[in-house]
């Protein structure tokens, strides 16, 4: 399946390569590492879009030194003798990927921390690849997700003498493909635990993130209560709406009734987050009787602190302590073979 462009001058062949780009992850579970990760994530000025002084201000002066110990901690309890889960788990989804579309070069780069964005183009670039295809793995768009790598990655190529081709693969929420791998993997962890209700639970984002994709300038994005209940011109940017219409396109295909299952957003870093908030509706919901409750996260596709830690760990300790029996962390798609292969047919059409 090799994508080559012949110069009709030449004679010589362009191959196409592909890019995967995941989040990223500190080098080790330390506060020094953690450290890190924290400024060169946090000083993104797509993540905090604040004026860059008191962005500089914010996370050297305050975030860093104070979540750094917190945030390390937690990553000790999901650290593995491989590292990092959401780094082997990106690392053998590329292997995976690479095997389907040999002899065409796949990489792996992250956003944030090892290995880079620039390291992987470079390894494209050495294995004779002048057409790169981006693949962000994040099903739904965000600015402080997609958009910060596809910036990175035109930044990286604008500053070589001989810039490689970039495309980029879109936003795939709603493709058949990765709804047909989200539920084909969630449906026997689903049947084996028999829970009550179940909760896609969604990384949060700042409202005002949301509003500035409103490409109607704020007359649609949340100006109403139903404004994500279908994908329209107006939102379809918005990264709230195409988590709703990923849920909907699960529980259709996962044959959930209505009632028995919801959408919340986790991780908020203060005041102003889209709502509602996993860490409010889970204890509500353990107060109201439910007993049994599975929780997937289709933000994420491999299992990383914020699944596994936030959600496996705390989460379920928080709706116990709550009254309710138990909760389920539905696994991410990691690189698991029908995700491997929904992600090569998603990624074909684009080489």
């Amino acid at each position: 399946m090799e994508s080559q462009r012949i110069d009709a001058r030449t004679g010589s062949s362009a191959r196409t390569g592909v890019l995967l780009v995941n989040l990223g992850t500190p080098d080790a579970p330390e506060k020094g590492a953690v450290a890190r990760y924290l400024r060169q994530f946090l000083t993104d000025g797509r993540v905090i879009d604040i004026p860059g002084p008191l962005r500089w201000l914010l996370v050297n002066g305050i975030i860093a030194p104070f979540r750094a110990g917190k945030s390390a901690h937690a990553y000790q309890q999901v650290w593995t003798e491989r590292g990092s889960p959401l780094r082997f788990h990106s690392e053998d989804l590329t292997a995976a990927v690479a095997e389907r579309l040999s002899p065409l070069p796949v990489e792996l780069g992250m956003r944030y921390g090892n290995p880079s964005i620039e390291a992987g183009l470079q390894k494209l670039a050495e294995r004779g690849a002048e057409s790169v295809l981006v693949a962000p793995l994040y099903p739904q768009y965000a600015s402080s997700s997609t958009g910060t790598v596809l910036e990175e990655a035109y930044r990286l190529a604008a500053a070589q003498w001989n810039t490689p081709y970039l495309s980029s693969l879109p936003p795939f929420y709603d493709a058949p493909e990765y709804i047909h791998a989200l539920v084909t993997l969630a449906r026997p962890h689903l049947e084996e635990f028999c829970a009550d209700r179940v909760l896609f639970s969604f990384h949060g984002l700042p409202e005002r993130h949301v509003k500035r994709s409103d490409l109607t300038g704020g007359a649609h994005c949340l100006a109403s209560a139903d404004c994500c209940a279908a994908i329209v011109a107006a939102n379809r940017h918005c990264y709230r709406a195409q988590c709703l219409a990923t849920a909907r396109a699960a529980a259709a295909g996962l044959g959930l009734a209505k009632g028995t299952w919801d959408v919340a957003f986790q991780s908020r870093l203060g005041k102003g987050w889209i709502q509602p908030f996993t860490d409010e509706v889970l204890p509500a919901w353990a107060k109201e009787g439910t007993r049994r409750v599975a929780v997937l996260c289709p933000a994420f596709v491999a299992d990383c602190l914020e699944t596994l830690e936030e959600i496996g760990m705390r989460a379920r300790e928080d709706f116990r302590a709550a009254g309710g029996e138990d909760l389920l962390l539905v696994p991410s798609l990691n690189a698991n073979p029908i995700w491997a292969d929904a992600l090569t047919r998603l990624l074909t059409p684009h080489l």
